[in-house]
C-alpha cells in the first residue's frame, strides 16, 4: 500500500507547475526555525531591533515568509496552533 501511495505522490508532484508548487501549503503549513538575533536583524532590517546574542525562534510560512518571532520554541508553536497552522520539521 505504501508503494502505491508514494507512487501517487510522485506523480502528483510531477504534474505541478512551478507556480503551483510555490504555493503548496500556503496558509496551512509553517515551520519553526531557531536563529540568532543578529541573523534575524540582518534578514529583516525593518523589524524592531533585538538585543544581540539572543536565540530567538521564528515561525515561518511554507514560502519562507516570517509570521512571528518568539523567545521560545513553545511560543512559536503556540502561535502556529492558535492560527490553525500545521507545523512541519525541516532537515
Amino acid at each position: 500500500m505504501q508503494a502505491k501511495t508514494a507512487e501517487s505522490a510522485r506523480l502528483t508532484a510531477a504534474t505541478l507547475t512551478s507556480e503551483q508548487f510555490a504555493h503548496l501549503g500556503e496558509g496551512s503549513i509553517a515551520y519553526v526555525r531557531p536563529m540568532r538575533s543578529e541573523e534575524f536583524t540582518r534578514l529583516y532590517p525593518q523589524a524592531p531591533q533585538i538585543e544581540p546574542g539572543q536565540t530567538v525562534f521564528g515561525l515561518f510560512a511554507a514560502d519562507g515568509a516570517p509570521i512571528v518571532l518568539a523567545g521560545s520554541r513553545e511560543g512559536a508553536l503556540a502561535n502556529a496552533f492558535e492560527n490553525d497552522l500545521q507545523t512541519v520539521s525541516l532537515h
